[in-house]
């Protein structure tokens, strides 16, 4: 697990909210404090779709909701003249892209020993943080799997030309 202080906020906001740089990830989770406190719960309700439209949406493979189908809510409420007072939100990497990783760092896990690598966003008054987590299904003293994760995310970061410091 590492924590990183986000250097320049009104940057990482705009690809956060503007641009499709997060698209990719599951958001398990999220909260925006303005005027008054919303709460996302990013599980996905199959029974709100179709048949048809589970299928093509491939429902069927994943819990939650991708960042690129909540991302427009998200915006218009911490858009406006007011910054909000903070927000934080649980990103998880999709299951295709942990089977990636797991395959790219030659992990000696399996994709069903991961529950989750998770990417965690906050802002408050003391600024922008990302905090990263790992939730295995297994108990185990190899923490190569958080370490790569960790990696992962600062390469991530550092080509979307997002500073930071490591804290």
């Amino acid at each position: 697990m590492i924590s990183l202080q986000i250097e320049a906020i009104k940057p990482f906001m705009n690809k956060l909210l503007l641009h499709p740089t997060f698209d990719a990830f599951l958001l398990v989770e999220g909260t925006v404090t303005t005027c008054n406190t919303f709460h996302i719960d990013g599980h996905l309700n199959p029974d709100y779709y179709s048949k048809e439209e589970q299928e093509s949406l491939g429902l069927g493979c994943r819990r939650f909701s991708r960042w690129q189908e909540l991302r427009p809510f998200c915006l218009e409420l911490i858009k406006g003249k007011r910054t909000p007072l903070g927000f934080r939100f649980t990103f998880q990497l999709s299951p295709e892209n942990t089977e990636k990783l797991l395959t790219q760092t030659e992990s000696p896990f399996f994709p069903k020993d991961v529950n989750g690598l998770i990417l965690n966003i906050r802002y408050d008054s003391a600024g922008l943080f990302c905090t990263t987590a790992a939730s295995l299904a297994l108990f185990t003293m190899d923490k190569s799997l958080e370490q790569s994760w960790d990696q992962m995310v600062q390469k991530f970061l550092l080509k979307q030309d997002i500073a930071f410091t490591l804290l």
